[in-house]
């Protein structure tokens, strides 16, 4: 198809590009997308006369970053346009909200693979044991309710008892939430583009958006402590801080889901993923300065090489933390024990949760990894070790010594 055939049948229509192009994505893996569609979708996105909305614009952002040279963590992860989805109008989810729908998404795209596939294996799909783990798990985080539909353990993976029926899977496919029925809602099942073309790939990559939400959250939840401390309320404050820690403990929930990762899937797509890691995670270490200033070896060290923005954040003189508040309201006195023990005791729960996150989250690396470098040119799991030694609020310790 020609790039005129492109303007000419798409433009104004951006949605019914992206679900066609990411068939193509689908069938090939976005590493082997063919250099002419390249050009045509390049050479559309610059068209004017396309009147590409910011939809349309942020898809092909994604879709288009290895051949512009722009490949990482957000466009591989299609964040530009899960933001959108998030900032849409009329229901729009909020970030913990969308984290559920991308969870149930995963649900939903294991139980049509197996009812749907036919016992092709084209794709590698996960036999029973591995399926009925797996969406034991996904159906926990998104719909807690339909999880028992699934079976105990011995039972998801084919050693008593049977699985559900095609007829019953389809019922728990129907019963999961899904995106808004909005014009944002639309783009939510174009937003995985995997580069590969294994079936592990697509639950991964929700997996990882998830993680993306969860941050965008517990970033929200301690923006909004500091803000009930500089009015003087630590009570309230403590109560989005154990808002904050709750979200650690869905974040840490992902893991168990990770763990059906088949290792050789994983090493297969990963060879196509260089060039995008967590560490470029804007929204986790967005939550981590907002919780205090790191020391400045960790500012000037990998994990914020890759996010300049946030680390411009951390260095600005004038911004606030979690930290500083806490800090300047003891100095100021006049609050009552009762209050400081409710805020400090959750200070301690969320360091608490997200030590245990960074533990679990080394652990899997190991298991995944073995002794290969991170795909963000860091050393892998001595890296996630060292982070384990770093702390959210160092400075309350060494204001307290």
């Amino acid at each position: 198809m020609t790039t005129h055939c492109l303007t000419h049948r798409f433009a104004g229509d951006g949605i019914h590009l992206a679900r066609r192009v990411t068939q193509e994505v689908r069938r090939t893996g976005k590493h082997f997308l063919p250099r002419p569609l390249l050009e045509r979708l390049s050479a559309f996105r610059a068209c004017p006369s396309t009147s590409a909305g910011p939809f349309v614009r942020a898809f092909l952002e994604c879709v288009l970053d290895k051949h512009d040279g722009a490949y990482g963590n957000r466009t591989y992860l299609a964040l530009p346009v899960l933001e959108l989805v998030l900032e849409g109008a009329g229901g729009a989810p909020d970030p913990d909200r969308l984290a559920t729908l991308l969870i149930a998404d995963v649900a939903r795209f294991e139980i049509t693979t197996a009812v749907e596939s036919g016992g092709r294996s084209d794709r590698d799909p996960p036999g029973p044991a591995v399926l009925g783990k797996r969406l034991r798990h996904a159906l926990r985080f998104a719909a807690p309710d339909l999880a028992d539909a699934v079976g105990p353990g011995d039972r998801a993976a084919g050693r008593g008892g049977a699985c559900p029926s095609g007829a019953q899977w389809s019922g728990i496919a129907d019963a999961l939430p899904g995106p808004p029925a909005t014009e944002s809602g639309r783009w939510f099942d174009v937003t995985v583009q995997p580069v590969y073309v294994l079936h592990d790939e697509y639950f991964f990559i929700r997996v990882l958006q998830t993680h993306e939400m969860l941050f965008t959250a517990i970033a929200g939840e301690v923006r909004s402590a500091v803000g009930a401390l500089r009015d003087g309320r630590p009570a309230a404050a403590a109560e989005h801080v154990d808002r904050a820690a709750g979200l650690f403990g869905r974040a840490s929930a992902l893991f168990r889901l990770v763990a059906t990762m088949r290792p050789g899937h994983f090493s297969s797509f990963r060879r196509f993923t260089q060039g995008a890691s967590a560490i470029q995670s804007e929204q986790y270490k967005r939550f981590e300065v907002l919780c205090g200033t790191p020391p400045a070896a960790r500012l000037a060290s990998a994990a914020f090489a890759d996010v300049p923005a946030v680390r411009a954040e951390a260095e600005d003189p004038g911004r606030d933390t979690l930290t500083r508040a806490y800090l300047d309201l003891r100095r100021s006195g006049g609050i009552d024990s009762r209050e400081w023990g409710l805020l400090h005791g959750a200070v301690g729960r969320l360091e608490d949760r997200h030590q245990r996150w960074k533990a679990t989250h080394r652990s899997i690396a190991a298991r995944m990894l073995g002794g290969a470098s991170g795909s963000g040119h860091t050393d892998g799991v001595p890296y996630l070790e060292g982070c384990l030694r770093n702390r959210l609020f160092w400075q309350l310790d060494r204001a307290a010594a």
